[in-house]
């Protein structure tokens, strides 16, 4: 997740201050990844350093705010031109599968019925979250969710055939 090009993003929209940065970004999110005010201002830094944002002034109460600049639009639609790498084998899950067959485990069927709990109990939450984004109507939030139960629904297959059920 880049929180640069999110930063990017809410400022194409309109300037902000740091903190309307950082309720912006949680509501992008719909509040499931808090965003650190720290995190928020050392982003800020870099981003003005590296032109990407400027200072137009404050507003009436005296925060500073920010507004994009043309290299930052460039930058923001070059990260969102280029398609995004996916380490599909380095799961942490897969390594401990790969460490527990290496050294002979004696509980790795228990491991993984405590990984399959742990998906299903995501499975439970997203389905939940899936629902109240369809009480929103927050259609993009949704599509990402839908993608995510994907993903866990493929991960439950692959550990039922790992034990073979």
């Amino acid at each position: 997740m880049s929180v640069k090009h999110s930063m990017l993003a809410l400022l194409y929209e309109k300037p902000r201050h740091g903190y309307e940065l950082k309720t912006g970004f949680e509501t992008l999110v719909q509040g499931m990844w808090p965003l650190n005010a720290g995190q928020v201002y050392t982003t800020l830094d870099r981003l003005e350093r590296d032109n990407l944002v400027e200072s137009p002034g404050n507003d009436q109460k005296d925060r500073k705010l920010y507004t994009i600049t043309e290299a930052g639009k460039e930058e923001l639609w070059n990260w969102l031109e280029k398609p995004v790498g996916r380490s599909l084998l380095k799961d942490e899950f897969y390594f401990k599968f790969l460490c527990a067959n290496h050294v002979a485990y004696d509980e790795k069927q228990n491991m993984i019925k405590k990984q399959k709990e742990t998906m299903i109990k995501d499975v439970l939450h997203l389905t939940h979250l899936k629902k109240q984004m369809n009480q929103t109507g927050n259609e993009t939030m949704k599509l990402l969710i839908e993608g995510a139960l994907l993903h866990l629904e493929a991960d439950i297959k692959w550990l039922d055939m790992i034990t073979g059920e």
